[in-house]
Protein backbone atom coordinates (compact mmCIF):
# COMPACT_ATOMS: atom_id res chain seq x y z
CA UNK A 1 0.00 0.00 0.00
CA UNK A 2 1.12 3.48 -1.02
CA UNK A 3 2.53 5.71 1.88
CA UNK A 4 0.22 9.19 2.13
CA UNK A 5 2.16 11.87 0.01
CA UNK A 6 3.83 14.51 2.06
CA UNK A 7 2.09 18.16 0.98
CA UNK A 8 5.18 20.36 -0.40
CA UNK A 9 6.18 23.28 1.63
CA UNK A 10 7.19 26.48 0.01
CA UNK A 11 7.78 30.24 1.00
CA UNK A 12 4.69 32.09 1.47
CA UNK A 13 4.36 36.07 2.32
CA UNK A 14 5.01 36.73 5.98
CA UNK A 15 1.67 38.76 6.32
CA UNK A 16 -1.62 36.99 4.53
CA UNK A 17 -2.04 40.71 2.90
CA UNK A 18 1.31 40.51 1.47
CA UNK A 19 0.95 39.50 -1.91
CA UNK A 20 -1.68 37.57 -4.23
CA UNK A 21 -1.50 33.81 -3.95
CA UNK A 22 0.96 32.08 -6.13
CA UNK A 23 0.18 29.86 -9.27
CA UNK A 24 1.16 26.78 -7.67
CA UNK A 25 -0.58 27.37 -4.69
CA UNK A 26 -3.81 24.43 -4.21
CA UNK A 27 -7.13 25.70 -4.68
CA UNK A 28 -9.93 23.16 -3.76
CA UNK A 29 -13.49 24.63 -5.31
CA UNK A 30 -16.91 22.85 -4.71
CA UNK A 31 -19.29 25.39 -5.97
CA UNK A 32 -19.19 25.01 -9.61
CA UNK A 33 -22.59 26.88 -10.82
CA UNK A 34 -22.63 31.11 -11.53
CA UNK A 35 -22.09 32.60 -8.52
CA UNK A 36 -25.40 35.24 -8.93
CA UNK A 37 -27.08 32.00 -9.98
CA UNK A 38 -27.71 32.71 -13.50
CA UNK A 39 -27.36 29.99 -15.67
CA UNK A 40 -24.12 28.96 -17.38
CA UNK A 41 -23.87 29.59 -21.10
CA UNK A 42 -22.07 26.31 -22.56
CA UNK A 43 -20.58 25.88 -26.15
CA UNK A 44 -21.57 22.20 -25.96
CA UNK A 45 -25.11 20.56 -25.30
CA UNK A 46 -24.57 18.88 -21.63
CA UNK A 47 -26.02 15.08 -21.77
CA UNK A 48 -29.11 14.87 -19.39
CA UNK A 49 -27.65 13.83 -15.64
CA UNK A 50 -25.06 17.03 -15.93
CA UNK A 51 -27.92 19.42 -16.91
CA UNK A 52 -29.75 18.18 -13.70
CA UNK A 53 -27.02 18.38 -11.59
CA UNK A 54 -25.92 22.03 -12.90
CA UNK A 55 -29.58 23.22 -12.63
CA UNK A 56 -29.05 21.97 -8.47
CA UNK A 57 -25.73 22.79 -7.79
CA UNK A 58 -26.32 26.61 -9.24
CA UNK A 59 -29.60 26.80 -6.60
CA UNK A 60 -27.78 25.57 -3.78
CA UNK A 61 -25.13 28.00 -4.60
CA UNK A 62 -27.59 30.79 -4.86
CA UNK A 63 -28.85 30.02 -1.46
CA UNK A 64 -32.08 28.25 -2.62
CA UNK A 65 -31.90 25.89 -0.06
CA UNK A 66 -30.31 26.43 3.16
CA UNK A 67 -28.52 23.91 5.19
CA UNK A 68 -30.76 20.89 5.93
CA UNK A 69 -33.26 21.92 3.98
CA UNK A 70 -35.19 18.85 1.88
CA UNK A 71 -34.57 19.25 -1.96
CA UNK A 72 -36.84 18.40 -4.99
CA UNK A 73 -37.44 14.53 -4.61
CA UNK A 74 -36.14 12.01 -7.71
CA UNK A 75 -39.59 11.64 -8.61
CA UNK A 76 -39.85 15.85 -8.52
CA UNK A 77 -36.80 16.09 -11.03
CA UNK A 78 -37.90 13.41 -13.33
CA UNK A 79 -40.97 15.07 -14.00
CA UNK A 80 -39.23 18.63 -14.40
CA UNK A 81 -36.24 17.79 -16.43
CA UNK A 82 -38.36 14.92 -18.81
CA UNK A 83 -35.33 12.34 -17.84
CA UNK A 84 -35.10 8.43 -16.39
CA UNK A 85 -35.46 8.42 -12.80
CA UNK A 86 -31.57 6.54 -13.48
CA UNK A 87 -30.44 9.96 -15.08
CA UNK A 88 -31.57 11.52 -11.52
CA UNK A 89 -30.04 9.35 -9.43
CA UNK A 90 -26.62 9.92 -11.23
CA UNK A 91 -26.73 13.52 -10.79
CA UNK A 92 -27.89 13.37 -6.93
CA UNK A 93 -24.37 10.44 -6.42
CA UNK A 94 -22.27 12.88 -7.67
CA UNK A 95 -23.48 15.79 -5.92
CA UNK A 96 -23.51 13.80 -2.60
CA UNK A 97 -19.74 12.48 -3.32
CA UNK A 98 -18.66 16.30 -3.45
CA UNK A 99 -20.24 16.68 -0.33
CA UNK A 100 -23.12 19.23 -1.43
CA UNK A 101 -26.05 17.25 -0.62
CA UNK A 102 -26.98 14.43 2.11
CA UNK A 103 -29.15 11.74 0.77
CA UNK A 104 -31.30 9.32 3.35
CA UNK A 105 -32.88 6.40 2.19
CA UNK A 106 -36.50 6.78 2.35
CA UNK A 107 -36.53 10.18 3.27
CA UNK A 108 -35.12 12.29 0.56
CA UNK A 109 -32.58 14.81 -0.16
CA UNK A 110 -30.95 17.43 1.87
CA UNK A 111 -28.70 20.63 1.10
CA UNK A 112 -25.54 19.64 3.41
CA UNK A 113 -23.54 21.83 5.98
CA UNK A 114 -21.31 23.49 3.78
CA UNK A 115 -17.87 23.41 6.00
CA UNK A 116 -17.13 20.64 3.82
CA UNK A 117 -14.63 21.82 1.07
CA UNK A 118 -14.97 18.51 -0.80
CA UNK A 119 -14.39 14.43 0.17
CA UNK A 120 -11.05 14.71 1.15
CA UNK A 121 -10.81 18.31 2.91
CA UNK A 122 -12.37 19.94 5.67
CA UNK A 123 -12.19 23.43 7.20
CA UNK A 124 -11.26 22.41 11.14
CA UNK A 125 -11.99 24.50 13.84
CA UNK A 126 -9.31 24.40 16.58
CA UNK A 127 -12.21 24.91 19.19
CA UNK A 128 -13.56 21.41 18.41
CA UNK A 129 -9.73 20.12 17.32
CA UNK A 130 -9.25 20.53 21.04
CA UNK A 131 -12.49 19.74 22.59
CA UNK A 132 -12.45 16.37 20.80
CA UNK A 133 -9.32 15.64 22.63
CA UNK A 134 -10.52 15.76 25.71
CA UNK A 135 -8.95 19.39 26.73
CA UNK A 136 -9.80 23.23 27.47
CA UNK A 137 -9.68 25.85 24.45
CA UNK A 138 -9.17 29.64 25.49
CA UNK A 139 -9.03 32.51 23.46
CA UNK A 140 -6.74 35.48 23.84
CA UNK A 141 -8.33 38.39 21.64
CA UNK A 142 -4.95 40.98 20.93
CA UNK A 143 -6.76 42.78 18.13
CA UNK A 144 -10.33 43.53 16.57
CA UNK A 145 -10.89 46.51 14.84
CA UNK A 146 -11.90 47.84 11.85
CA UNK A 147 -9.12 49.35 9.09
CA UNK A 148 -8.86 50.66 5.71
CA UNK A 149 -7.62 47.72 3.79
CA UNK A 150 -4.37 48.36 1.37
CA UNK A 151 -4.54 47.70 -2.45
CA UNK A 152 -2.79 44.15 -1.99
CA UNK A 153 -5.52 42.98 0.66
CA UNK A 154 -8.34 44.51 -0.72
CA UNK A 155 -7.79 42.99 -3.84
CA UNK A 156 -7.42 39.46 -2.20
CA UNK A 157 -11.46 40.22 -0.38
CA UNK A 158 -12.90 41.58 -3.67
CA UNK A 159 -12.43 45.30 -1.91
CA UNK A 160 -11.26 48.58 -3.62
CA UNK A 161 -8.10 49.89 -1.82
CA UNK A 162 -9.24 52.16 1.21
CA UNK A 163 -12.52 49.88 2.09
CA UNK A 164 -13.34 48.87 5.17
CA UNK A 165 -12.14 45.73 6.29
CA UNK A 166 -12.39 43.90 9.89
CA UNK A 167 -9.22 42.30 10.92
CA UNK A 168 -8.75 40.32 14.19
CA UNK A 169 -5.64 38.76 16.00
CA UNK A 170 -6.15 35.95 18.18
CA UNK A 171 -4.46 33.44 20.10
CA UNK A 172 -5.43 29.96 20.94
CA UNK A 173 -4.51 28.31 23.79
CA UNK A 174 -4.85 24.53 24.98
CA UNK A 175 -4.71 23.80 28.51
CA UNK A 176 -2.50 26.98 28.84
CA UNK A 177 -0.11 26.37 26.38
CA UNK A 178 -0.38 28.80 22.81
CA UNK A 179 -1.09 26.54 20.23
CA UNK A 180 -1.96 29.15 16.82
CA UNK A 181 -1.37 32.46 16.08
CA UNK A 182 -4.77 33.41 14.10
CA UNK A 183 -4.24 36.72 11.95
CA UNK A 184 -7.29 37.09 10.04
CA UNK A 185 -9.12 39.84 7.63
CA UNK A 186 -12.63 39.67 6.82
CA UNK A 187 -15.23 40.99 4.62
CA UNK A 188 -17.70 43.25 6.15
CA UNK A 189 -20.25 42.66 3.32
CA UNK A 190 -19.87 38.56 4.09
CA UNK A 191 -19.89 38.95 8.25
CA UNK A 192 -21.07 42.79 8.66
CA UNK A 193 -21.76 41.48 12.57
CA UNK A 194 -18.05 39.82 12.76
CA UNK A 195 -16.88 42.63 15.42
CA UNK A 196 -19.73 41.98 17.64
CA UNK A 197 -18.85 38.24 18.31
CA UNK A 198 -17.46 37.24 21.28
CA UNK A 199 -14.73 35.26 20.19
CA UNK A 200 -13.26 34.06 23.52
CA UNK A 201 -16.57 31.90 23.53
CA UNK A 202 -16.80 31.18 19.63
CA UNK A 203 -13.84 31.21 16.74
CA UNK A 204 -14.15 33.29 13.72
CA UNK A 205 -13.88 29.84 11.78
CA UNK A 206 -17.12 28.79 13.59
CA UNK A 207 -18.89 31.99 13.05
CA UNK A 208 -17.65 32.50 9.29
CA UNK A 209 -18.61 29.13 8.32
CA UNK A 210 -22.29 29.93 10.04
CA UNK A 211 -22.69 33.22 8.25
CA UNK A 212 -21.38 32.68 4.99
CA UNK A 213 -21.27 28.79 3.86
CA UNK A 214 -18.35 27.91 2.13
CA UNK A 215 -17.96 27.08 -1.74
CA UNK A 216 -14.12 27.55 -2.72
CA UNK A 217 -11.04 27.67 -0.03
CA UNK A 218 -7.44 28.39 -1.35
CA UNK A 219 -4.36 26.90 1.33
CA UNK A 220 -1.19 26.72 1.35
CA UNK A 221 0.81 25.58 3.94
CA UNK A 222 4.76 25.96 4.59
CA UNK A 223 7.11 25.09 6.96
CA UNK A 224 9.17 28.70 8.01
CA UNK A 225 9.56 30.77 11.55
CA UNK A 226 7.47 33.17 12.96
CA UNK A 227 7.57 37.05 12.90
CA UNK A 228 8.56 38.23 16.02
CA UNK A 229 4.82 39.30 16.83
CA UNK A 230 3.81 35.76 16.47
CA UNK A 231 6.86 34.34 18.13
CA UNK A 232 6.37 36.79 21.11
CA UNK A 233 2.20 35.62 21.92
CA UNK A 234 3.37 31.82 21.07
CA UNK A 235 5.57 32.28 23.97
CA UNK A 236 8.60 31.03 21.28
CA UNK A 237 11.86 31.57 20.00
CA UNK A 238 12.02 33.84 16.54
CA UNK A 239 14.24 30.76 15.25
CA UNK A 240 11.40 28.22 16.18
CA UNK A 241 9.84 26.41 13.31
CA UNK A 242 6.15 26.75 12.55
CA UNK A 243 3.67 25.44 10.31
CA UNK A 244 1.83 28.04 8.87
CA UNK A 245 -0.96 27.86 6.99
CA UNK A 246 -2.51 31.03 4.62
CA UNK A 247 -6.62 30.41 3.70
CA UNK A 248 -8.45 32.00 1.66
CA UNK A 249 -12.41 31.22 1.72
CA UNK A 250 -15.32 32.31 -0.89
CA UNK A 251 -18.72 32.00 -0.52
CA UNK A 252 -21.32 32.16 -3.68
CA UNK A 253 -18.94 34.19 -5.46
CA UNK A 254 -17.38 36.50 -2.62
CA UNK A 255 -14.44 36.54 -1.04
CA UNK A 256 -15.44 36.18 2.74
CA UNK A 257 -11.75 35.70 4.56
CA UNK A 258 -8.12 35.48 4.51
CA UNK A 259 -6.02 34.01 7.39
CA UNK A 260 -2.53 33.15 8.53
CA UNK A 261 -2.59 30.44 11.11
CA UNK A 262 0.87 29.86 12.45
CA UNK A 263 1.03 26.85 14.96
CA UNK A 264 4.63 26.30 16.53
CA UNK A 265 6.19 22.93 14.94
CA UNK A 266 6.93 21.04 18.56
CA UNK A 267 2.91 21.71 19.62
CA UNK A 268 1.18 20.69 16.86
CA UNK A 269 0.43 18.43 14.05
CA UNK A 270 -1.12 18.13 10.71
CA UNK A 271 -2.81 14.92 10.12
CA UNK A 272 -4.92 13.55 7.14
CA UNK A 273 -6.34 10.50 5.95
CA UNK A 274 -6.44 8.44 2.56
CA UNK A 275 -8.65 5.98 1.33
CA UNK A 276 -7.93 4.43 -1.80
Amino acid sequence: MQSPTRPRLRALPASPAAHAPRAAQDVFLIGGGAANGAAVQRSSPQPPYARVKQYLKDALEAGRWAPGAQMPSEADLVAQFGVSRMTVHRALRELQDAGLITRLQGVGTFAAQLNRVSSTLTINDIQDEIRQRGHRHDAAVHLKRAEAAPAALAARLGLNPGDTVFHTLIVHHEHGVALQCEDRYVNPACAPDYLDVDFTQMTPTHYLLDVAPLWEAHVAIEAAVPTAQEAKLLGIPRTDPCLIVVRGTVSRGVPVTLARLVHPGSRYTLESQFRP
